[in-house]
């Protein structure tokens, strides 16, 4: 879950402006937290209540009610139009979305379940409460097995394998850098992020991975960083500058979450 933030906020100043190479400076003054942190910390606000998760139309109640108190606190932090008009007017009902908000807030599930089934059943249901589109609940349930599977001590190959029954990524980043664009759904960012993550040596590299090929640049990081941190590890200091980034209240969130779950 970490390494979803600090993705996002190493991706943040890249998002408008793609720098398709490994050679940048991680953290600079540029850098800030977007919804991908801010939804991300959501779904982990929601799984620190006392909501029964293994009854998964409440833990969607409790979800939507705490997608709103958290995303309304930021209303200028780059949400999608679509989502934005879902918050704010309180809306309670999926709008069959099959953009890549549903992989790049999904990292807490992963920590959270128990087994790769719960995994996947939550996963399921994080990103029905907004992305019911079969695209929207498969990016999410892709990330959050690779995470859950990076987390017991799965081999690369082994995450792969699992990766390939949803995504048949065919391609390296080397072959798509150059031509690679702008988009905001599943199909075309998921894919991306996991190669960046299965071509890194390292965390800090899985990150770099990520930038480079440019696009929707804080999401894709922050999807890299979700399975990456998992797998890898994160060091203090990185985790520590990142978070350095966040308010109090966020902080508040991500530190409960973090010893709850993550110890």
């Amino acid at each position: 879950m970490i390494g979803a933030i600090i993705g996002d906020v190493v991706g943040s100043r890249f998002e408008f402006n793609n720098f398709k190479s490994k050679d940048f400076e991680i953290f600079n003054a540029d850098c800030f937290f977007t919804d991908d942190s801010v939804m991300t910390l959501a779904v982990a606000k929601a799984l620190l209540t006392d909501t029964d998760t293994s009854d998964l139309e409440a833990f969607k109640k409790e979800l939507i009610g705490v997608m709103h108190e958290v995303g309304m606190r930021y209303p200028g932090c780059g949400y999608g139009g679509r989502f934005y008009d879902w918050m704010m007017n309180n809306r309670t009902e999926p709008y069959n979305s099959y953009g890549n908000g549903s992989a790049m807030r999904v990292s807490p599930v992963a920590w959270y379940a128990n087994s790769l089934e719960e995994c996947e059943a939550l996963a399921k249901a994080s990103a029905e409460v907004t992305h019911n589109h079969p695209e929207g609940i498969k990016g999410a349930v892709a990330v959050a097995g690779a995470i859950y599977l990076a987390r017991t001590k799965h081999n690369m190959g082994e995450i792969r394998e699992y990766v390939n029954k949803f995504y048949d990524i065919n391609f390296t980043l080397d072959e798509i850098r150059e031509e690679y664009g702008f988009y905001e759904i599943c199909q075309k960012s998921v894919p991306e992020a996991l190669e960046a993550f299965f071509e890194s040596e390292n965390f800090e590299d899985a990150i770099r991975n990520a930038i480079s090929i440019g696009g929707d640049s804080d999401t894709i990081a922050a999807i890299t960083g979700s399975v990456a941190e998992a797998f890898y590890g994160i060091s203090e200091e990185m985790r520590k500058t990142a978070l350095s980034y966040l308010d109090n209240y966020l902080l508040n969130i991500a530190d409960s979450f973090s010893n709850k779950f993550m110890g």
